[in-house]
């Protein structure tokens, strides 16, 4: 590596050795709350059945869409509701406020539920009773497992028992001639990945929240991350699941098979359905071999037309090696540098990437990579970058990327949106948003996965802002539509999304969902209020 990097100096690209030590490494397990949207409950709205969405009938000029709506007519807990629980999960029925607080609120402390009772089974027979006695009684259950995610899915919205998968924390088998790994829904994926490690695997899977989100919750959300570029998503790894469903059914798909075209694939139906058709209690995923070299570059450009072109490039000279292409724009380095100190290691651009290769052959690898830097560098498409092959600097070099939602929390109050757009699209919603609000936001900032589309829009301003939410939606989900993308790439819709939903959708195909939903949980207990519209008067 040493004379591939004395290559690279006569391109401007600086050693790492010059800046890793600036940069501490980011613990995903000590995540930071960030300031969000807050939503306020009991507001009665409801929406039109097409892409225009507006407030009609009971709601209130003040209601946005993703307010929560009244509570539906669930049955209140009782003692005896209590006594059953307690005999069933000796110790595991938490009813103390102190320790139901953490379930109650979201990651983002934007959501705030009220729910008396939290469960925590260990095994799939638990959850079953759990549901069968729930579904009985007309009790409402919010699924939860690491509770990180950002659209308000997986926390009460009103009183719902909480059912938790932290105790379902098993790795139950894993065959190291196929890969495939076989679990319970609450391992934490940052566990998985290093049990894996010691066998020479790892997860298809990576996210910022590694350290804390369950592998169940990253299924039942269809989580993306940082490796979808390389591996693609849950839908195609994910080979199995084993699912309880409202009734305390269990449906045991939990197949360990590469292939199997045995009628249709009812796992499909619980990845990305958010704990509201059934709750995962086991899964099984094909995991790809640990890579032997592992290569992060770092880079700049001068537009976003030349990093665009630098996407192209390569993925047309790194191909198979290639397992990631982020990006994040000068406002987020910005706030890195002013909020959390750090200096850009590079010469200052609109524009930064981080490229990941990784693959079974280091010196061919590097080879590749170098030939791809000479390439863009030569073209003008980099104006400069530096490369790191050693963990710790890779470490650091990712942390620029992700530390970027720890940097916006000390920034004010943020609106966060998880965008799905045609690549060449990407920063022109940037682009107009700040050209929309003008001066009413304090920054608007863009970063994601360019590898598959995913922007990450994110609007600052100094407090919670009603006017300021007036302005961005529903202006950002119109702009979405026009350009056929989906307002959730990866995030899910959860309580906050869930009446823009017609915006990605046809009314068709939000009213089938509705029918699935019906069937499979007729009384609506499982995670009420979340994904599907308002409506629907599913209940």
């Amino acid at each position: 590596m040493a004379t591939l990097l004395h290559r690279f100096s006569r391109l401007r690209l600086r050693s790492t050795l010059q800046f890793v030590s600036q940069y501490p490494v980011f613990s995903t397990r000590a995540m930071e709350s960030v300031k969000g949207e807050q939503v306020f409950f009991g507001c009665q709205t409801l929406y039109g059945k097409h892409r225009c969405i507006h407030t009609v009938g009971g709601g209130t000029e003040s209601s946005p869409p993703s307010a929560a709506p009244p509570r539906l007519p669930f049955s209140r807990i009782t003692e005896d509701d209590l006594a059953f629980f307690r005999q069933l999960l000796p110790g595991r029925a938490i009813t103390d406020p102190d320790m139901l607080e953490s379930c109650n609120v979201d990651w983002l402390k934007s959501v705030r539920g009220n729910s008396e009772v939290l469960l925590r089974p260990r095994t799939t027979e638990e959850v079953s009773q759990i549901l069968k006695y729930c579904n009985e009684r007309n009790l409402a259950v919010c699924p939860q497992g690491g509770n990180t995610g950002l659209v308000g899915g997986s926390v009460p919205v009103f009183d719902e028992i909480v059912l938790s998968t932290s105790l379902m924390n098993q790795v139950l088998t894993f065959d190291s001639v196929s890969g495939i790994l076989t679990c319970q829904a609450g391992c934490v994926l940052e566990t998985l990945s290093q049990y894996l490690e010691e066998r020479d695997f790892i997860m298809p899977l990576d996210l910022g929240a590694k350290g804390s989100c369950h592998i169940g919750g990253n299924v039942a959300t269809n989580a993306g991350g940082l490796r979808l570029l390389r591996y693609g998503s849950l839908r195609g790894t994910v080979l199995g699941l084993e699912v309880v469903l409202a009734d305390g059914r269990v449906l045991n798909c939990l197949a360990t098979l590469r292939k199997d075209n045995t009628g249709y694939d009812l796992k499909q139906l619980f990845i990305g359905s958010e704990g509201t058709l059934g709750v995962i209690t086991a899964v099984s995923i094909l995991c790809p071999r640990k890579p032997k070299a592992v290569n992060v570059a770092f880079l700049g450009c001068s537009s976003f037309q030349n990093l665009l072109e630098t996407f192209q490039c390569c993925r047309g000279m790194l191909g198979e090696i290639l397992s990631a292409f982020e990006f994040l724009d000068a406002s987020c380095m910005g706030l890195l540098e002013k909020h959390l100190k750090i200096t850009n290691p590079i010469t200052e651009c609109p524009f930064y990437i981080v490229i990941e290769t990784a693959g079974s052959n280091a010196v061919h690898d590097e080879e590749k990579l170098h030939n791809f830097l000479e390439e863009v560098m030569a073209s003008s498409l980099v104006t400069d970058g530096t490369v790191a092959t050693e963990d710790v600097k890779i470490k650091a070099l990712w942390s620029l990327r992700e530390r970027v939602t720890e940097a916006l929390t000390h920034d004010g109050f943020t609106y966060k949106y998880d965008i799905s757009l045609p690549v060449e699209k990407i920063y022109q919603l940037v682009t107009d948003m700040r050209e929309h609000l003008g001066d009413r936001a304090k920054n608007v900032v863009g970063y994601g996965h360019v590898g598959d589309g995913n922007l990450h829009l994110n609007i600052t301003s100094p407090t919670k802002d009603p006017a300021l939410l007036a302005a961005i939606e529903p202006y950002v989900y119109e702009w979405t539509s026009g350009v056929r993308g989906s307002v959730s790439a990866e995030h899910g819709l959860g309580l906050k999304k869930r009446n823009y939903i017609y915006y990605s959708k046809p009314p068709e195909a939000v009213a089938l969902m509705g029918n699935i939903k019906a069937m499979l949980d007729p009384r609506g207990i499982l995670n009420p209020y979340k994904t599907l519209p308002d409506n629907l008067n599913l209940h």
